[in-house]
């Protein structure tokens, strides 16, 4: 479903928000932490650089930096009031169902609404809560109240697993499913993204670059920043395994993408070459790469404008998939 360009972009409708936002988003966990130090002037550079390349859709959470994010994204907003801007919520708190109460939800997106600056949030989603959650009518009762009060303006969830997805897809009230979705985890392409199509749910597609490998830019003998997931989390120490490198064994991964790289047309990164086949893939709304640079900001944009990627790519992407990378992710996710 497609909307006007803006900025050059295509825009295309987030499922059941009814609101268009650019098919290049951004992902703003680095803004916050986790990715290595990001000072607020940098992270507004980042912001701005995207917005002028067309992007409308900016993704964020009130853990990212426990709230840093979320704040500096809301001075942004003072000046550009039509940025659409989902937020998370949930991994403040211990992950126990039991947790995800209206009374926490009415607290959590206050607490969000006041870092962004805004009277209603464009939408909310439940940041990979437990899996039991999911399934709660209690959980989407209290999501829907919180749509009635005019907190949020819509409501949708981050997931981890397929099934989770499925779960949610499944809800009348769910907007949007964000999903772990690059050349490396192709899992949602079988059923998640063809049943939120049917339904008429958006796809926001996250760690799309797999963690920065798909960029091609790392080495085996690279070395990340101590408070970088991608030194404490390879093994999933801190928070979900597949969160970090999509769940593929880092050395796994670099070979994988000096393979992937050799598939980029004249022209084109890597990391854009991955950025044009998530947006091609049918069901895809938006996809949210991260930056930690304006130049990183205006490169990622501009994968919007590659020509789709011939189906001869697409094919060796399935076929590396499916020789490198399938044993180690397809049945976890």
């Amino acid at each position: 479903m497609g909307a006007p360009t803006i900025g050059g972009m295509e825009q295309r409708v987030l499922g059941r928000t009814g609101r268009a936002v650019s098919v290049v988003g951004l992902g703003t966990w680095q803004l916050g932490a986790d990715w290595g130090e990001v000072g607020e002037e940098q992270a507004l550079a980042v912001l701005s650089a995207a917005a002028e390349a067309g992007v409308t859709f900016f993704d964020t959470a009130d853990v990212y930096g426990d709230g840093r994010s979320e704040q500096i994204i809301g001075r942004f907003l003072r000046e550009h009031p039509d940025v659409f801007v989902a937020t998370k919520m949930g991994r403040r708190a211990p992950l126990d169902p039991a947790e995800y109460t209206l009374d926490n939800f009415r607290a959590w997106t206050d607490r969000s609404r006041a870092n962004l600056g805004v009277d209603t949030l464009d939408l909310a989603q439940l940041h990979c809560p437990p899996t039991p959650v999911y399934s709660r009518d209690a959980v989407y009762d209290a999501l829907d109240a919180l749509v009635a009060e005019k907190r949020i303006a819509a409501y949708g969830v981050s997931v981890e697993t397929c099934d989770e997805a499925l779960t949610a897809i499944a809800r009348p009230g769910t907007a949007s499913v964000q999903i772990i979705l690059n050349p490396f985890r192709l899992k949602p392409l079988e059923r998640v993204l063809p049943a939120a199509a049917e339904a008429g749910v958006g796809i926001i597609a996250r760690v799309p670059l797999a963690s920065g490998l798909l960029s091609g830019r790392y080495t085996k003998e690279t070395v990340f920043a101590a408070d970088d997931h991608r030194t404490f989390n390879r093994h999933g120490e801190a928070f979900d395994q597949g969160e970090t490198f999509s769940g593929v064994d880092y050395a796994t991964g670099v070979e994988a993408a000096a393979e992937f790289a050799s598939l980029a047309p004249a022209r084109a990164t890597p990391a854009q070459t991955a950025l044009r086949w998530i947006i091609q893939q049918p069901g895809v709304t938006s996809v949210i790469p991260g930056a930690r640079s304006p130049e990183q900001a205006r490169a990622n944009s501009a994968a919007a404008e590659l020509e789709p990627l011939p189906p001869s790519t697409l094919e060796a992407v399935r076929e590396l998939y499916d020789r490198r990378i399938r044993a180690q992710v397809h049945d976890r996710w």
